[in-house]
């Protein structure tokens, strides 16, 4: 039987719980009997190789794709402040190009708020994301590290008790995206905000993740579920652990990563 996320009040933050969970795009299956729980303020990374399913499951945990089986819960309570309980962050930056940083960060908050607090709250997630400075500009005046820092900002403006963040860094050059990961790992940590973290790319996932999942070639399966038990902030790139942790992961993946090179992909990731 399937259904769509449900809400219900339990215990402090946000809880997501998936219970069975497949999905075929057509004839094609692409996920199949996925369990998995995100703690309240913990961070599930997501990874696999391409075609695994990793995006449609992201899709389906926010209430974008329905599953053809099984159930996700949302379980737990929400601030009063957060209008919007999960939100998206995705690779495409989608700022307005009509509009500065300080409005696009606004956008989501005009429905919802006065004047006087959106002003408010936009102030606070600028200078939050180191972004103040940078309030007045265009987005074409922007790099592509600042721009996805606004995208940021955006998505933390609603104050969400669950982030979805679909390769939020891909787009990015190496340089870039090895000093915002550390930027967006500190400020998941010191929020406290339950987030789903889907990347090809281990050295990010072992970085901000409290559990890593290892998604099995088309159909996704859960191959293995790992744990890092040390906090968010205190982890460096060059940690011989989190290296080790890499090298297992890509022990886990490689001849399903190699095999999935070689398919015709027919369905999203």
């Amino acid at each position: 039987m399937t259904q769509p996320p449900s809400m219900s009040a339990a215990g402090s933050g946000l809880r997501l719980t998936l219970r069975g969970i497949g999905h075929a795009y057509r004839a094609l299956t692409v996920l199949q009997d996925i369990d998995l729980t995100v703690a309240p303020g913990e961070v599930l990374a997501l990874v696999g190789p391409s075609g695994c399913g990793k995006s449609t499951l992201l899709g389906i945990m926010g209430g974008l794709i329905a599953p053809a089986a099984g159930t996700v819960e949302a379980s737990g309570s929400v601030a009063d402040d957060c209008l919007n309980p999960v939100t998206y962050v995705f690779q495409d930056f989608a700022l307005l190009p009509w509009r500065s940083v300080r409005d696009n960060v606004a956008l989501p908050l005009e429905p919802h708020l006065s004047r006087a607090a959106r002003a408010a709250r936009v102030d606070e997630v600028l200078a939050l994301t180191s972004l103040t400075a940078f309030a007045d500009a265009w987005p074409r005046e922007l790099s592509g590290g600042m721009r996805q820092r606004v995208g940021i900002a955006r998505a933390l403006a609603v104050r969400p008790a669950c982030l979805l963040m679909d390769e939020p860094l891909s787009a990015l050059d190496a340089q870039t995206r090895t000093l915002l990961l550390e930027e967006f790992a500190g400020l998941i940590a010191r929020a406290g905000i339950t987030t789903v973290y889907v990347t090809h790319t281990l050295s990010e996932a072992v970085r901000i993740g409290h559990q890593v999942a290892v998604l099995s070639r088309r159909p996704g399966r859960v191959r293995a579920l790992l744990r890092i038990d040390r906090p968010i902030e205190g982890r460096r790139a060059a940690d011989p652990d989190l290296l080790a942790m890499e090298e297992r992961i890509w022990a886990m993946i490689r001849d399903d990563a190699a095999t999935a090179e070689r398919e015709r992909i027919d369905a999203p990731d």
